[in-house]
């Protein structure tokens, strides 16, 4: 089950799917969200087990997790 996570000012987000079932329409979803956020600054991670999480820029259906987090802007 692939799962991407929305951190924002709201909370957490989450949209799942599985990519062995062909729920290509949850995909589609997943990665419109997530072409979405990179649009507007955010940073995504591939999280997967114990491994240090990887920043990508592309989304990849047969992530387990991926995690947005939205620009952090200092003041």
């Amino acid at each position: 089950m692939g799962k991407l996570r929305i951190l924002s000012k709201l909370g957490d987000t989450t949209v799942q799917w599985d990519p062995k079932t062909g729920a290509e329409e949850a995909v589609r979803e997943a990665e419109r969200i997530f072409r979405q956020e990179i649009s507007s600054g955010s940073t995504a991670f591939r999280v997967s087990g114990t491994a240090p999480a990887e920043r990508i820029a592309s989304f990849d259906p047969q992530a387990e997790q991926i995690v947005i987090v939205p620009r952090v802007a200092g003041g």
